[in-house]
This record gives structure tokens, C-alpha cells and sequence, in this order.
């Protein structure tokens, strides 16, 4: 299937930065402004790629060898894989879409099919996942710097291996802390332009941090291997009852989660000089982070076999029993802290855009009133802050937003749209597709979320 361009016109006294400020995701018309950002002439191919894979390789990643603790390697392999494909093929037919309506925000696109509902629709399901998503961030902080508790066994974070117990780098001031000097001062940038030349710079230091992770991860557990110390961790689920197989889709909301990047596919293809590029740019990210995500799923599994966390970051406090193995753990937390600190911006720029589009629709330009962006930024940053506080862990959050707004975001939206078909260019195969698609989603989420509450209602870990 071909994505075509549907590039505007170019006039000699518009600059390309103006027309990148204007295609925001989801950005409201009222919003448009011009100036202000220095001559741009258009992303490359490679900083396109990392600026989509810095979307795409966030906190999920850190949940998916609980995943495969789960589905066992053979399975939890074949679904990674399996939802790349799937990722591609809605990201595929939602440009397309936006092509046919001349859309250039994913909120466009929406409206054009089922009009202010569809967008308001798609502006909740954003706020609702960005903001889990965030939360996730600040949680893997906390469970990083200050440690975290899980089955009444406490994981020493980084702060506390250096230091020891104090009351200043416990979960609560530590969290405090960097939302004051790190989160806040990133949320107050006004253009994500800001945040360095296109984000290629801290896209690139993003996920050369997160690699350092990987890389680290899988020399670890290839010195285990060669020396014999990890046994053969198993290829399949462990399924006994009608129980057992129903907990398997509690990992599907995390498996979604970890490909959605279809809010912000538009503004990188519109920040592509040629725009015709981001079916290869789409592709190769999908492909980089399928890859990313195999290796991190199939070697943190190797390495700690059932005792693997939902948070897998919190399983390196202890001796890995290799030298320097100290010193490995504390470079792979702090590394991958690096990492979540600088594609907070990614997830924050588009969800305050959305909040201010959908509280303030007939408003004056967010950009121009200091007053009603230094609320939404303020209650945002805070609302972020307590729910990293309140909600005990990672896994609890994905499987919130990736059952509820992530599915909807990354597939049952770009389905709907296609099976709407108010163009007349899907072909059967695609609205067959879509309708698989549709019901595979409704299926598995619905079926995750009673398993997790039913769990919940027993007192009963999903995963055990």
C-alpha cells in the first residue's frame, strides 16, 4: 500500500519553520502563528527515524521481560514482532487517510470522518494516555533513585546504594525534586523546536542511552550464559485453567503501549522536507524498535528468569555476580533515567495542545497567553506528580491506558476511519483487515481488564 504526498505549496516568503508550527499535532486552526524559530529547510531521513523511535522506545520498554516472563520466550517473541506489523499497517492506512482529506494532524483526519466528536474522541484518549504515560516516567524515577517494594521485598535505588537511607532520597522528595528542576523547566518550553534544532540532538542522545541499556543487558546475560549460571528460562506459558489462559491478555495492553507513536507521526512528517520518505521512515523505526524491544524482552528474561519485575529496571539492585557488576547496575539505571528525562517533552508537548484545544477551543493562540499556559503546564506537571505517587506501579498503569486510550489511539481509530471510508480508497482487503483489527482490540483489552479485576478483587498478582 502507498502512502502518496500531499505536500502545500511553497511560497519564497514562508519559511518552512512557519509552516511546522502550524501543523502541530492535533493543533486547533485558531492556533496557527507564524515566526519566531530560525530557518528551517527540513528533517532528514535519519532524524526523522530517531525523532519517531524517541516516541515510540519509552517506559514500556522497561515492562516488556514481564511480558515474556508471562507468554514464555517463543510466544512473547512472536507477539512483539506480530504488533509491529500491526502498528505499521494502522499507522499506513491513517496517512493515507490523511492524504485523501488533506489532513495534517491525526485530530484533522479524525474530525474529517466523524466529525467534533471524532476529534474530541481522539483529544481525550491522547490525555488519557500521555499522562499515564508520564506517570510511568516518574515512577520508573522513583523505582530508580529511591527504590521501590514489591511482595514486602524492598529494592534499593540508586540513591540509597550510594548513600544509604536518608529522608531526602526517599520516593517522595526525590520525585518532588525532579519534577521542580527537570520536568518543569522542559514543560515550560513553548515550541517543541526549543527543545535543541528538531530534536535530532537529544533524539539521538535518547536512544543512544537507551542502547547503552540494551547493550549492557545483553553483555550481562551473555557472561552468565557462557559461565552457566542461568538456566533455561521457559518457551511457552505456563496455562492450567481457564484462569491462567485469561491472565495471558493482561499483557496486551502493555504490548499496545509499547508501539504507540501515531499521535505524533504527523508532525514528523511534516517536518520532512519530502514528505514521501516517512513510509520508510514509519517502517524503519518500527523496525529498530522491534528489534530494541526482542533483545531487551528476550535478555532481561534470560537474566532473571521468574523473579523478573514489571518494573525490570528494579532487578538491577543486586550482585549480578559478574565483575564490576555493581558498577554496571547503577550505569544501566542512571543511563535509561537519562533517557525518560529527555523524551519528556516528546509526550508533554502534545498533550498540553490537546487539553488547552479541548478546554479552550475558541481561544485566543495558547502560545500568546502566558496565563492560561502557565495553568495548564502547572496542573498538568502536578497531576503528573501525584499520580506517580499514589499509583504503585508501572504495570498498574499500562494496563489502564493501554487497555482504554492506547488501543484506541493505535488501532481502533485508524480501523474506524478506514472502514468509514468517506474517500471511497480502501480496498476489501483493508476494511477486512480493520475489522479483525477492531475486534482483536475490543477482545483482548476487555479481556485483560476483567482479568485484572478480577485479580484485584482476589488480592491476586495477574503474572503469578
Amino acid at each position: 500500500m502507498t502512502i502518496g504526498s500531499l505536500k502545500p505549496p511553497k511560497h519564497k516568503n514562508v519559511r518552512k519553520s512557519d509552516r511546522l508550527d502550524e501543523k502541530v499535532p492535533l493543533l486547533p486552526t485558531k492556533q496557527e502563528e507564524h515566526g519566531g524559530c530560525e530557518e528551517f529547510d527540513g528533517a532528514s531521513f535519519t532524524g526523522a527515524v530517531f525523532n519517531l523511535s524517541t516516541t515510540i522506545v519509552g517506559a514500556g520498554i522497561m515492562a516488556l521481560p514481564a511480558t515474556m516472563k508471562a507468554l514464555g520466550l517463543v510466544l512473547g517473541i512472536a507477539m512483539i514482532i506480530f504488533m509491529a506489523f500491526l502498528a505499521e499497517a494502522s499507522i499506513e492506512l491513517l496517512l493515507r487517510f490523511s492524504r485523501a482529506a488533506k489532513a495534517t494532524s491525526y485530530g484533522g483526519v479524525m474530525g474529517e470522518a466523524f466529525g467534533k466528536c471524532g476529534k474530541i474522541c481522539l483529544q481525550i484518549c491522547i490525555l488519557v494516555n500521555n499522562i499515564g504515560i508520564l506517570i510511568v516516567y516518574m515512577i520508573i524515577i522513583g523505582d530508580v533513585l529511591s527504590g521501590t517494594t514489591s511482595s514486602g521485598i524492598h529494592r534499593a535505588g540508586v540513591l540509597e546504594g550510594w548513600f544509604g537511607v536518608h529522608w531526602w532520597n526517599g520516593r517522595g522528595f526525590v520525585l518532588l525534586v525532579t519534577t521542580l528542576v527537570v520536568f518543569a523547566p522542559l514543560a515550560c518550553l513553548k515550541r517543541i523546536g526549543q527543545y535543541f534544532y528538531s530534536l535530532k540532538i537529544t533524539s539521538g542522545i535518547s536512544v543512544g542511552l537507551a542502547v547503552v541499556f540494551l547493550v549492557i543487558t545483553v553483555g550481562i546475560t551473555l557472561i552468565k550464559l557462557i559461565n552457566g549460571s542461568i538456566s533455561m528460562p521457559r518457551l511457552l506459558p505456563n496455562v492450567t485453567d481457564l484462569t491462567s489462559f485469561l491472565n495471558l491478555f493482561t499483557v496486551v495492553p502493555v504490548l499496545v503501549t509499547a508501539y504507540i507513536c501515531h499521535y505524533n507521526v504527523h508532525s514528523i512528517d511534516n517536518e520532512l522536507e519530502d514528505n514521501t520518505q516517512i513510509k520508510g521512515v514509519v517502517r524503519s523505526s518500527l523496525a529498530l524498535c522491534a528489534t530494541v524491544y526482542v533483545m531487551i524482552s528476550l535478555f532481561g528474561f534470560l537474566l532473571f528468569g521468574d523473579a523478573t519485575l514489571d518494573d525490570v529496571l528494579a532487578n538491577f539492585d543486586a550482585d549480578l555476580g559478574i565483575p564490576y557488576g555493581s558498577l554496571l547496575n547503577d550505569v544501566v539505571r542512571v543511563s535509561y533515567v537519562g533517557h525518560l528525562m529527555l523524551v519528556f517533552p516528546i509526550a508533554f508537548y502534545p498533550l498540553r495542545l490537546n487539553l488547552d484545544g479541548l478546554l479552550f477551543p475558541s481561544a485566543m493562540p495558547l502560545l500568546l497567553d502566558n496565563l492560561r499556559f502557565a495553568l495548564i503546564t502547572v496542573g498538568l506537571v502536578t497531576l503528573i506528580f501525584f499520580g506517580a505517587n499514589f499509583i504503585p506501579s508501572i504495570w498498574v498503569a499500562f494496563q489502564f491506558t493501554g487497555a482504554t486510550a492506547a488501543v484506541c489511539i493505535g488501532f481502533i481509530f485508524p480501523a474506524a476511519i478506514t472502514v468509514r471510508d468517506r474517500h471511497g480508497i480502501a480496498s476489501n482487503k483493508d476494511k477486512i483487515l480493520c475489522i479483525i483489527m477492531i475486534v482483536l482490540a475490543l477482545f483482548s483489552n476487555l479481556v485483560a481488564i476483567y482479568s485484572d479485576a478480577y485479580a484485584l478483587f482476589k488480592n491476586v498478582s495477574p503474572r503469578k
